[in-house]
């Protein structure tokens, strides 16, 4: 499967892949150089999920207090910008100085690479990319977390489970839940899907970590994946 992108392309890195245990900066170094291979082709905006970093906080709050939904959110928001500030940091020469953490902070690109966060509850970083496609009128978003691809039941817990290489939103929309809690796990959880299907915009799902199958879908190569549309 081959796909042609434009100029821009958003990129909605999990924070599974930043942050799964604690910093996989390793991981951060090669992606670093990977984004610099292809400055020259290419204007990215990358958003920063929070991974267990978020889940760090949560858990501490959760053993002093009832928490509510709406302060899980707000623990995980800030999160995603401790995520997103690490990786401004890294791309200093090239990003923006200012990280997004509002939907309408920026009404143009104006560097090679752009960083953005989570911005409010009931806002996923997932939503964020889309929302941001929908702004900036770029017809898809890359989501590069752990999934390699969408598929027909949890992959984890389901040895039967098949990758789905193409479906639509509607399609997709059966597989997950109806509702955005906290924490969810799904390739691009409700308000993400249900913003995308509005809007019309796809969707790539890859794992973010395999950067030879990222290049090749950059580079217009054939690459291993899921487009939902």
């Amino acid at each position: 499967m081959k796909y042609a992108f434009k100029k821009t392309a958003i990129i909605i890195l999990g924070g599974s892949i930043i942050f799964p245990d604690e910093i996989d900066w390793k991981f951060l170094k090669k992606f670093r150089a990977f984004i610099n291979n292809w400055i020259k082709h290419k204007q990215f905006i990358i958003v920063t999920g929070g991974g267990r970093l978020s889940r760090v906080y949560q858990e501490a709050a959760e053993k002093i207090v009832s928490v509510t939904d709406e302060d899980k959110d707000w623990l995980g928001i800030h999160a995603t910008r401790s995520n997103a500030h690490l990786l401004r940091t890294i791309f200093r020469d090239l990003a923006d100085p200012m990280v997004i953490d509002n939907r309408y902070k920026i009404d143009k690109l104006e560097y090679p690479i752009t960083i953005a966060s989570g911005s409010r509850p009931g806002w996923s970083t997932d939503y964020i990319g889309i929302a941001l496609a929908e702004d900036f009128k770029i017809p898809e978003v890359i989501i590069a977390g752990k999934p390699a691809y969408v598929y027909t039941k949890d992959n984890h817990i389901h040895k039967n489970a098949k990758p789905l290489i193409s479906l639509t939103w509607t399609d997709y929309q059966k597989l997950i839940p109806r509702k955005w809690k906290p924490g969810i796990h799904a390739p691009v959880d409700p308000v993400g899907a249900r913003l995308a299907k509005e809007k019309g915009i796809k969707a790539i799902i890859i794992n973010g970590k395999n950067l030879k199958n990222f290049n090749n879908l950059l580079a217009g190569r054939d690459f291993k994946g899921s487009i939902i549309k």
